[in-house]
């Protein structure tokens, strides 16, 4: 009887055990998925020089771009001198652009003064024998007309003088108030004429100060002789603005 009992003990106590061990295993199964991965524990090197090597490919891709711009499309220019004030002042900073569609009436041109271009009694260009000039260097000036356009400056009335391209006054905010725009220099007796096609006539804003189209030292301007349009002050920053857009209108 009592290894009947003791069977029995034994019996009762096996689901008990069953229990426990079921229980330890759940616990150790819990505790091996809450472990990381064996790849998180350690440093991966493969990722970190994917890492590094997209962002020294970002990097050089950001420099060539920068450089590409600052080579092509955007070069620094100084001004100095009086001639564009209002609009531009000495010391000033602008970026002009040698990639640009054409250009038109009212467009800040930055020129070779190399040669200089004027036109005989049949409205002819032909290019002046000058064996020194003293504006044999980079100039920065305005459009006033463009090839095939006439251009006329009526100085009549010195308090209100008015430039006229193809016979209507142009609107012209941009000049340095109280600056009188005279019928003076080379082209003096030739008013009205037509820009022959391929140049330009080209002035300052601040017209008493300018040496434009109206000198002998500076004439029609050759297409060839464009260095490039300017597009932006950007320095003083304070005073920074657009130069792309034209300010001439036609007002009549």
């Amino acid at each position: 009887m009592e290894d009947n009992n003791m069977i029995n003990d034994i019996e009762n106590e096996q689901p008990e055990t069953a229990a426990a061990e079921e229980a330890v295993e759940t616990t150790a199964e819990k505790i091996e998925e809450s472990k990381p991965e064996e790849k998180t524990k350690g440093f991966d090197k493969k990722q970190f020089l994917g890492d590094v090597l997209e962002i020294v490919e970002s990097t050089l891709v950001t420099v060539f771009v920068i450089v590409l711009i600052f080579t092509y499309i955007l070069h620094p220019v100084n001004i100095s001198g009086h001639s564009m004030e209002p609009t531009l002042y000495g010391k000033d900073r602008i970026f002009m652009t040698t990639v640009y569609f054409g250009i038109d009436n009212g467009d800040i041109l930055v020129i070779d003064n190399n040669a200089v271009y004027l036109v005989d009694e049949n409205g002819d260009p032909y290019k002046a024998d000058i064996t020194s000039n003293p504006l044999d260097e980079c100039i920065i000036k305005r459009v006033i007309a463009c090839g095939g356009q006439e251009i006329d400056i009526d100085d009549s009335d010195p308090t209100n003088p008015k430039v006229l391209v193809d016979g209507k006054v142009i609107d012209e905010p941009y000049v340095m108030e109280g600056a009188v725009t005279a019928k003076t220099g080379v082209f003096s007796e030739k008013f009205p004429f037509t820009v022959p096609d391929g140049y330009y006539f080209v002035m300052g804003d601040n017209r008493e100060q300018s040496s434009d189209s109206r000198s002998g030292y500076v004439g029609l301007i050759k297409k060839e002789q464009i260095y490039g349009k300017a597009i932006m002050r950007y320095s003083p920053f304070s005073d920074f603005k657009f130069l792309f857009n034209s300010d001439k209108k036609s007002s009549n």
